[in-house]
């Protein structure tokens, strides 16, 4: 069953699109990057997926994409949308896991402690800007203080899997993936097996949460 809720924050108004399963155990809450919103592949493809597993998965539309904005805010404005949409997050009732790709894969970090989640999963999570390793965004990643599971491709430009420090987080490559999980038309595994890997290792994270 999928539904479309408005939530009002400090930042305007989000959207909330529910992929609900019949009797979950935990609420995945995914936040997209600054490039993209909610059709993202990996988005789409854990909404699919992950109601049969128990857990319901709430695609979650910045208020910057819902006012059809082109640019993404500041990083605060971004954590006072997630904020502000949470107790809709938690009113669901079940356990809330946050997480995102790229952009929304940071605010999930930054803010998942304060909002009592359980856990944090970081889809893409851009490590660095590309070709700039010197501007390290690994302490959002080692300060989640939680569960942290990060998904990345094995060719992001903004952080490739063998730059990630060592930290308290489980790391799942996907091979030859770029920033979007895209893999090229010559890697010998195929765009539908890439997100099959991405799907598996998240729903084997999340059971293991138990």
């Amino acid at each position: 069953m999928t539904k479309t809720e408005i939530v009002p924050t400090d930042a305007g108004d989000a959207r909330i699109t529910w992929a609900a399963a019949k009797k979950p155990r935990a609420v995945l809450a995914l936040g997209h990057g600054a490039g993209g919103g909610i059709e993202a592949r990996d988005l789409v493809a854990l909404a699919a997926a992950l109601p049969a597993h128990d857990v319901t998965v709430a695609l979650v539309e910045q208020p910057w994409r819902v006012a059809g904005k082109k640019v993404a805010p500041a990083p605060k404005t971004l954590d006072t949308g997630w904020r502000g949409l949470w107790p809709a997050l938690a009113a669901a009732g079940p356990p809330v896991i946050a997480g995102g790709r790229s952009a929304g894969a940071r605010v999930a970090c930054r803010t998942a402690a304060g909002l009592g989640a359980t856990a944090v999963l970081a889809l893409s999570f851009p490590l660095h800007p590309p070709g700039r390793p010197e501007r390290s965004r690994a302490d959002e990643l080692l300060g989640t203080g939680l569960p942290t599971l990060v998904v990345q491709g094995g060719n992001d430009p903004f952080g490739r899997p063998e730059e990630f420090p060592d930290g308290p987080y489980t790391l799942a490559e996907v091979p030859y993936g770029d920033h979007g999980f895209a893999v090229p038309k010559r890697a010998p595994l195929s765009q539908e097996e890439a997100v099959g890997t991405i799907v598996r290792e998240v729903t084997g994270w999340i059971t293991s949460l138990r």
